[in-house]
């Protein structure tokens, strides 16, 4: 199972604290690759961007009328946290008790 968000992250702490095994992939580090962003992009859409985020609210007008998909390429930071891989190959989004209740936390 991999964990996609950033090693300073609170919540990503939380998710790898939760599930044994797991790994963080630091999505500053080691951005999303394209298929996997594609992924993503298809099933969360415009809820893969954290709009609630610091990055969001320093972003003009203008950036923030750019796809999600260039959004998160210019500052992986905006991405909603955690983005969890399955090993089946699932994907959630957050750390909700809806994540928790799917994973059997």
């Amino acid at each position: 199972m991999k964990i996609y968000g950033l090693k300073n992250c609170d919540t990503c702490r939380k998710a790898l604290k939760s599930l044994d095994g797991a790994q963080l992939v630091d999505i500053r580090e080691t951005p999303l690759d394209d298929a996997l962003l594609d992924l993503a992009l298809g099933q969360f859409a415009e809820n893969l961007v954290n709009t609630r985020s610091t990055t969001w609210r320093g972003l003009s007008p203008e950036e923030r009328a750019h796809p999600p998909r260039d959004l998160l390429r210019a500052h992986p930071a905006l991405m909603k946290r955690p983005l969890i891989q399955t090993a089946g190959g699932e994907l959630l989004l957050g750390w909700t008790p809806d994540t928790r209740k799917t994973l059997g936390i």
